[in-house]
């Protein structure tokens, strides 16, 4: 006799199936966050050559029928290899949105697979190529699939530390990302809950290419391969293939046992549309528990250049204060190596804020920069000295809070100390009230690296319409032949 299914795969499709978005903020948000990264997909492709050595049909100059339309592209690709393309093009250089808590993960991750699948579906039921049984492909079920695997996605990262057993957070874009599109491709609830349970089945990756020394470009397309696995993943369970019921708790066998030494997730706060509604916007390419430290050093590099000293060679020390999270992933001594070092490099980010006069972008992160040869970057390295703060990684994990903070004291050579100045919520942290304005210009700039004035604001304006989904894609779609390789 089959088991019934593990209780958390349950609930998850019940969330999926049966769960009513009634939330205004929330179907606003969704657009939103599908906007920021559109624009950080148009970026990456735009001005990445390593981004757009990965796009692209796997056999050359293959068109598939019917097939997703790659934003920025000619590309008309299936929706397995779409997917890991669209994803890959909005995580490739750490521009799309995150979400902290037990770990840290990128939700916009899933939109890879949404987008792609909801694209292909959506031209293959209107040429009759197939018999679609799912909702209907237009915005709104876009948005509703955006806000649920957000949100299951964002609840397992809320309380879940999978970086503690060296585990890799897009284990959780792929769990998302099965369910959801499983509902997307009208598979039943049973042929769900199977597609859900090889997700677990599948293992999970290392983390180790996220950690100095073995730094790669891998966490640039780790979240495209968690994307393109789901979609496969259901698939799979739409030609027939059945689950493991009891994957996760069966015993020496299962999930738990195997992966989780023995213990069971933390569940998860009650599924609804609270991840959408508290997302944290990247501005900066920098990876996001660095953000407030460098705008706490950009204070303070303003008040020493207001006593006319050079910053540069005035400081003795800098002392950060930051929460648990912020000092596992990101503090790293020593001279980093390569772009994938530098940008989860807090003293890095810390030293090219305070020599620019400015918030380090993405530029500052690659080896062409000046800033990676730079030595007075190496000086002002050695001098930062990160403290773990109790009280920040309270309020960090605190959901009614969920500050990012850092604190930043600088000790100049002359023995004079500058007051700290502590960031709590820094620009992107929907508690900042810069945060939206900087989402709409960021989105504007990024597009306008492929797209006209006139394009964006057909583009923003489609957005808010329940059109078909391929409408939507076809605005987005370029011919020009530098965008394929």
């Amino acid at each position: 006799m089959t088991p019934p299914y593990d209780q958390i795969i349950v609930d998850i499709k019940d969330y999926v199936f049966h769960y009513q978005i009634e939330s205004p903020h929330a179907w606003v948000s969704a657009q939103t966050t599908i906007l920021d990264a559109l624009g950080c997909a148009i970026e990456g492709m735009a001005t990445s050559s390593g981004c757009r050595s990965l796009l692209g049909p796997v056999i050359p100059k293959t068109i598939t029928p019917d097939g997703f339309k790659l934003p920025g592209s000619s590309y008309q690709l299936d929706p397995v290899k779409g997917a890991f393309d669209m994803a890959t093009m909005i995580r490739y250089l750490d521009r799309n949105d995150a979400l902290g808590g037990k770990d840290w993960g990128h939700p916009s991750d899933n939109l890879g697979a949404l987008i792609a699948v909801s694209d292909w579906l959506s031209r293959s039921s209107a040429s009759g190529r197939l018999i679609h049984k799912g909702p209907r492909l237009t915005m709104r079920t876009l948005l509703e699939a955006t806000v649920k695997a957000y949100e299951i996605q964002g609840c397992f990262l809320l309380n879940n530390a999978f970086n503690q057993y060296g585990l890799d957070h897009t284990v959780l874009v792929k769990l998302a990302s099965t369910a959801v599109v499983s509902w997307l491709l009208g598979l039943s609830e049973d042929q769900t809950m199977a597609a859900i349970s090889h997700v677990w089945m599948d293992g999970i990756p290392l983390r180790i290419f996220r950690t100095y020394p073995n730094s790669t470009m891998r966490k640039s397309w780790a979240a495209g391969d968690a994307c393109m696995r789901a979609v496969q993943l259901a698939l799979l369970a739409r030609s027939g293939q059945s689950g493991a019921p009891t994957v996760l708790t069966e015993p020496r066998w299962g999930f738990y046992a195997t992966a989780w030494r023995g213990e069971s997730f933390a569940t998860p706060r009650q599924y609804g549309t609270w991840v959408v509604e508290n997302v944290f916007f990247k501005i900066t390419a920098a990876e996001g528990h660095g953000i407030s430290a460098m705008e706490a050093a950009l204070q303070q590099t303003i008040r020493i250049q207001a006593q006319g000293l050079d910053p540069g060679y005035a400081i003795k020390k800098i002392k950060i204060r930051t929460n648990a999270s912020a000092n596992m992933i990101i503090n790293r001594p020593g001279k980093p190596h390569g772009s994938a070092d530098r940008d989860h490099c807090m003293q890095y980010m810390i030293a090219v804020t305070i020599l620019k006069g400015a918030v380090a972008d993405a530029a500052d992160f690659q080896d062409e920069s000046t800033w990676a040869a730079d030595t007075r970057v190496t000086d002002l390295m050695a001098k930062c000295e990160i403290m773990v703060d109790k009280d920040l990684t309270r309020d960090y994990l605190d959901i009614t809070k969920r500050s990012v903070a850092s604190g930043v004291t600088v000790l100049l050579h002359d023995e004079s100390e500058l007051d700290e100045v502590l960031i709590e919520f820094g620009v992107g942290h929907p508690r900042n009230e810069e945060t939206l304005p900087a989402v709409r210009a960021k989105f504007k700039k990024n597009m306008a690296l492929l797209f006209s004035e006139q394009e964006i604001k057909e583009i923003s304006g489609a957005i808010t319409q329940d059109g078909p989904i391929s409408s939507f894609i076809d605005l987005l779609v370029r011919n020009e032949p530098y965008t394929k390789l």
